[in-house]
């Protein structure tokens, strides 16, 4: 997957019409990418920042069919997720597996009450099930969470759910997406929308951010998968059209293993605001969160709200032994979630549905939006789907259910950094191994080498610092400083690759430096204290 590759391929022909061009390369967006590639159709991918830069690296990194949709009912979701839950571990085993849960009882009725409902959860499951449910006693739970509060504990309810790397997801779908036709492009904005005689979108205009070079694209379908900002490219299609997103804010804290000391994790289903909280050990750290804030605005670099984080950290120390104090916290990262916005108004995101949406606009302009990474294979499916309808184009079958995504490998690597690359694995030590200098540690504070930084140039279209260390290895989101440290070093590397020069070092260094301010928690706490 290569970006000047890419903007060959579309400059050789350029008046040729795509059967779809997608605007988003987000989950939905990639995803739809390459159900539309493995169908055989000509398709055309194009996203105004990185691929996976806003919500989809953002995530708790859980593979989940959503255990509080269920106690609110929403059992046709959560039985969708779950199939889709299977299907994702069995096509991307490399980076996402199965991780077992714990809910923590200091009450007697949390016990059968919990229990019962899991036993729900894994029948939703089915013969996709990750494990049964059980109810575990005290001393099984503090040999499982030896770091858990033991004060009022009575046991634990164990169960089971996925647990993935969301940013490297994206990337191998962007690479399935491209190994089957797609031409993918990062660093190119859309800035204006097509239409025919009949008011009927056909294609459209785009920039390339990197160059400034404008393209027109003439498109039979034109897909908005542009998550938090679908409403931006709608009222392109049509200025003053009704929201139809309203944005929710997820913030996570990221701190040493050494707080949990598990390979479990545990949920908390019901805290102080009704919120569920997660504490799951993740690239040897502990990712805590996630919140829950109804927001009015969106970013491409949301900030956590201070109290936001004031609440996961107090929330975490009645739940862990050793609780986390401001300066534990590694990283600290939000992002946003584009829920369907409600018909009436409200302050409240449970009322918001976590079901996708599609959209056919007048124009033909198709729009998905809401449902979350679990679900992306099965939101991309019913894109597709609509597009053949809308866009008249030859029907063909999903062939996703089954496809085995970039990577695929059946035992897949347990060693730090390379297991993450699956069958790309070997590849990479072939590269050390002609280059030994490549496998040097980038920063001790974490395992990510100099061999890392090479493929994901010549690879993986990473194109700044940022797409490096907070993408393509996950740096940023779990030690920022060390990620700030890195920075020079994987800017010197990037310049040899794509022929920059030292001003372009400087500029990618400072830039990525000022964005990393944000997910050091110090900074946030002198400078970002603002409410909701």
């Amino acid at each position: 997957m290569n970006r000047t590759d890419a903007i060959a391929e579309i400059k050789k022909t350029p008046a040729q019409q795509w059967d779809l061009v997608i605007i988003g390369g987000g989950a939905t967006g990639l995803g739809t990418a390459m159900d539309a590639a493995t169908r055989g159709y000509k398709t055309l991918l194009l996203e105004q920042a990185d691929f996976a830069k806003g919500t989809s690296s953002r995530s708790t990194k859980l593979v989940h069919g959503g255990v509080r949709y269920l106690a609110q009912g929403d059992v046709a979701l959560v039985r969708e997720a779950l199939y889709e839950r299977g299907l994702l571990l069995a096509n991307a085993p490399h980076l996402a597996h199965n991780q077992d849960f714990i809910i923590p009882q200091y009450t007697w009725w949390q016990g059968p009450f919990y229990t019962i409902g899991l036993k729900v959860y894994d029948l939703l499951s089915g013969r996709l099930s990750l494990g049964r449910s059980r109810h575990i006693g005290k001393s099984e739970t503090l040999r499982k969470l030896p770091n858990i509060q033991q004060r009022g504990l009575k046991g634990g309810i164990v169960y089971h759910d996925g647990q993935f790397d969301d940013a490297r997801l994206a990337v191998n779908i962007a690479q399935t997406a491209a190994e089957n036709g797609a031409v993918l492009l990062n660093y190119f904005k859309v800035t204006g929308l097509h239409k025919d005689g009949s008011s009927r979108i056909n294609g459209v205009q785009a920039k390339d951010l990197e160059t400034g070079d404008v393209y027109n694209f003439p498109a039979k379908v034109v897909i908005n998968a542009t998550g938090v900002f679908v409403d931006e490219i709608l009222q392109l299609d049509n200025p003053g059209a009704r929201p139809m997103v309203r944005p929710s804010q997820g913030v996570h804290v990221v701190l040493d293993a050494s707080f949990l000391q598990s390979s479990s994790a545990i949920m908390i289903p019901k805290t102080d605001d009704g919120r569920v909280l997660f504490a799951v050990p993740w690239h040897n750290k502990v990712l805590l969160g996630t919140t829950d804030t109804p927001l009015d605005e969106h970013s491409m670099e949301p900030i956590a709200l201070e109290q936001e984080i004031e609440f996961i950290l107090r929330t975490a120390t009645k739940y862990l032994s050793r609780p986390p104090a401001r300066s534990d916290v590694l990283s600290v990262f939000a992002g946003l979630r584009p829920l369907a916005a409600p018909q009436k108004n409200t302050n409240s995101t449970k009322e918001i549905s976590r079901s996708h949406k599609i959209l056919v606009a007048p124009s033909r302009l198709i729009t998905i939006t809401g449902g979350k990474w679990t679900t992306f294979r099965r939101m991309a499916q019913d894109t597709v789907n609509q597009a053949i309808t809308t866009g008249g184009l030859p029907a063909a079958e999903c062939v996703t259910k089954d496809l085995h995504i970039h990577g695929y490998t059946e035992h897949p690597s347990t060693t730090e950094p390379l297991n993450v690359y699956g069958s790309d694995a070997p590849l990479l030590q072939t590269l050390i191994a002609q280059q030994a200098e490549l496998g040097q540690p980038l920063d001790a504070r974490l395992p990510y080498i100099k061999a890392q930084v090479i493929w994901a140039v010549r690879n993986e279209m990473a194109r700044t610092v940022e797409d490096v260390l907070a993408r393509r290895l996950r740096a940023l989101f779990l030690d920022a400083q060390a990620a700030i440290d890195m920075a020079p070093q994987v800017a010197a590397l990037m310049a040899a690759e794509l022929g920059k020069d030292g001003s372009w070092q400087q500029a990618q260094v400072q830039a990525f430096k000022n964005m990393a301010q944000h997910y050091l928690l110090q900074h946030n706490n002198t400078q970002h204290k603002v409410t909701a």
